[in-house]
């Protein structure tokens, strides 16, 4: 059997409850991952704009909605150009949603449903 080693960049904050769930479901079934702090070290252009790309249907997904930081800034998404949502997600980690995970550099998988979790991963 040919063993693929699969390639998962996984931004996380650690306070994130969600974010350690699926840290824990990524372990328990041996998959490695590069963790980064999405806090001190925002994700990278090219993978914001992939996301914008995957979610254009829905730019406000992209967002975590539910933080006191998305919360406090009291504007419209959908009347900000692309350019414009990647200047306001790199300017605080915590307006993006977590975990915020990039598999082999094309797709980016955003919170954590464990059955999606399945569907890519094994």
């Amino acid at each position: 059997m040919e063993i693929k080693l699969k390639k998962i960049v996984f931004y996380s904050y650690l306070k994130c409850s969600t974010c350690r769930k699926a840290a824990k479901w990524l372990q328990s079934k041996d998959l490695e991952f590069q963790l980064i702090d999405i806090v001190k070290e925002p994700p990278l252009v090219n993978y914001l704009n992939l996301a914008l790309e995957q979610f254009s249907f829905d730019k406000k997904r992209i967002f975590n909605t539910r933080g006191k930081a998305f919360q406090s800034l009291n504007i419209d998404i959908y009347g900000l150009s692309k350019e414009e949502i990647i200047k306001l997600l790199l300017s605080d980690g915590k307006l993006i949603k977590r975990p915020f995970l990039i598999y082999e550099g094309k797709k980016v998988i955003l919170g954590f449903n464990e059955s999606e979790y399945t569907k890519q991963f094994l």
